[in-house]
């Protein structure tokens, strides 16, 4: 279990170029929904949840997260652009 702001969740989801979604969604074998829904999207309709977990606090509260492949991924993606940028 890791834990992480709720802030910098949402900070490493806007930092990630266009069509990551789709390329975390596709490399995981998720729907796109899940992955959105795990960087604090609501559509569990089509998506499903994540397991994450969200408590009230500072930064935009506390999430703790049960599996982190999502993020683990969500990183390497902008890893490989720092990469880029040298």
């Amino acid at each position: 279990m890791r834990a992480i702001t709720f802030n910098e969740l949402r900070k490493i989801k806007d930092s990630l170029p266009d069509g990551s979604m789709h390329r975390i969604a596709d490399e995981l074998g998720l729907n796109v929904d899940t992955v959105r829904n795990f960087f604090g999207g609501q559509n569990f309709k089509e998506g499903k949840s994540v397991g994450i977990h969200l408590e009230p606090g500072p930064d935009g509260g506390l999430v703790m997260i049960d599996d982190t492949t999502v993020l683990d991924l969500a990183l390497k993606i902008l890893d490989e652009i720092a990469q880029k940028a040298e």
